[in-house]
């Protein structure tokens, strides 16, 4: 059992470390963007007139639950179905949750609203992948958890 000390004074130059959380933040990134710009698009693209609170918030939602259905898909090929999605509902949320607020807070802060242009999706990847990034590293450093 760790320490919290132990918990908080890691490594944080291991390019080993890096290399595995950088894929594993990836693998979500590609996860939750399918759910999370599907569902600003269909509301951008149909006119559908929600609060653009509301329409983040089922962003959010349905970029979680495409990002476990991707895991799973990954993670069978592995394992047991069972087990694979046992294992994408474990990941942790904390890292998804985070992706998918900084993706939103993004496209809210450089557009306005609940808007999908093509020149703000580069920026909302970027802000995705770099927050939840040194939490994976800590997660796979600290308790060698990892979704792949």
């Amino acid at each position: 059992m760790f320490s919290i000390t132990e918990k908080l004074d890691i490594n944080w130059r291991c390019k080993h470390t890096w290399k595995s959380s950088s894929y594993n933040t990836m693998w979500c990134l590609i996860g939750c963007s399918i759910g999370d710009f599907g569902t600003i698009a269909y509301f951008q693209f149909t006119g559908i007139n929600w609060p653009v609170f509301a329409i983040m918030t089922l962003a959010i939602i349905n970029g979680l639950i495409t990002s476990i259905i991707l895991e799973t898909l990954i993670l069978a090929r592995q394992m047991q179905l069972k087990m694979a999605f046992q294992t994408a509902i474990g990941m942790s949320l904390i890292s998804m949750i985070s992706m998918e607020l900084a993706m939103n807070i993004t496209d809210v802060l450089l557009t306005g609203g609940a808007i999908l242009k093509w020149w703000v999706i580069p920026f909302m990847l970027i802000a995705g992948f770099i927050t939840p990034l040194p939490y994976n590293y800590w997660r796979l450093k600290v308790h060698g958890k990892a979704c792949h």
